[in-house]
């Protein structure tokens, strides 16, 4: 049997395993709950999966393996990206009950929210690139969860950005012709 740091990660993977997927549907409720509509809360996790994707390319890109460390980057990986998505879909929803109209409160709101969801994204990756670089004592921890918030905010930021205002206006479209 294995026993000693072994045995200390099996335990923490085993937790996580659980503790992840009550974050995500906790995340969905809290989202429902805010915005009232399960078709805002469903667009803003769909930025879930494409960060979750950036960031295994992110722990393969670095040589990494997912670890204790890189799983508590992808529960913060997920919170910017879910931020992200709440700026953008809340700020064209708002123009939307202004009384805009559909594909010009995509594309204004496209516009305005460029600069947030840029900042937001760079802030956390420029502050982690350091992580990423580490080499000294104590870098083993530090790189997967740096390498997994990096890439993941790759992916996120760039799905927050282009595809989302289009599957804004998909769902949008959807819920006219029922």
């Amino acid at each position: 049997t294995w026993g000693g740091q072994v045995e200390n990660q099996q335990r923490a993977m085993a937790k996580l395993s659980i503790v992840m997927p009550v974050v995500v549907l906790l995340i969905f409720l809290l989202l429902f709950m805010s915005s009232g509509s399960l078709r805002s809360a469903s667009l803003i996790m769909l930025n879930v999966p494409f960060a979750l994707v950036g960031g295994v390319v992110g722990l393969f890109l670095s040589g990494q393996n997912l670890s204790v460390a890189a799983s508590v980057g992808f529960i913060a990986l997920i919170g910017v990206a879910v931020l992200n998505g709440v700026v953008m879909v809340s700020y064209i929803s708002q123009l939307r009950r202004e009384g805009a109209t559909l594909d010009d409160a995509i594309v204004r709101g496209a516009e305005l929210r460029l600069r947030p969801v840029l900042m937001t994204a760079l802030v956390a990756m420029l502050g982690l690139i350091p992580l990423l670089a580490a080499t000294g004592p104590g870098s083993e921890i530090q790189r997967p969860l740096a390498a997994v918030v990096v890439g993941g905010l790759v992916t996120s930021t760039l799905l927050t950005l282009f595809v989302l205002p289009i599957l804004y206006r998909w769902f949008e479209r959807r819920e006219t012709e029922f």
